[in-house]
């Protein structure tokens, strides 16, 4: 017969934390982004970059373009004419960012 101890034990919790469920911190996590946009300056905070820097590797190559451009269903809408602003559906951008690292920064 196996031998069995019986604990109860009482671990704080400090006042500045919380604890939850570990799906709903990835539902958090997910959410994070939801209705938001991001401007170039944004997108060169996320990526650490200058906007030259952020056209020339991931916005105009025609592999990536394709991907981005709102009219494609990307998260990217592309100014139209001069002066106009860039939006990026930031959830999107990002997980476009993930999924794709290795091909902008190599």
């Amino acid at each position: 017969m196996q031998q069995q101890l019986s604990v109860n034990l009482t671990i704080p919790i400090p006042s500045d934390s919380v604890l939850i469920l570990k799906t709903e911190l990835e539902e958090l996590q997910q959410s994070k982004y939801d209705g938001v946009y991001w401007t170039m300056k944004d997108l060169e905070k996320r990526v650490g970059k200058k906007s030259d820097w952020i056209k020339e590797k991931i916005l105009f190559p025609p592999n990536l373009r394709k991907k981005l451009d709102v009219r494609y269903g990307g998260p990217v809408a592309y100014p139209t004419s001069k002066g106009e602003t860039w939006m990026f559906h930031a959830k999107k951008m990002t997980k476009f960012l993930d999924e794709n690292f290795d091909k902008i920064f190599k």
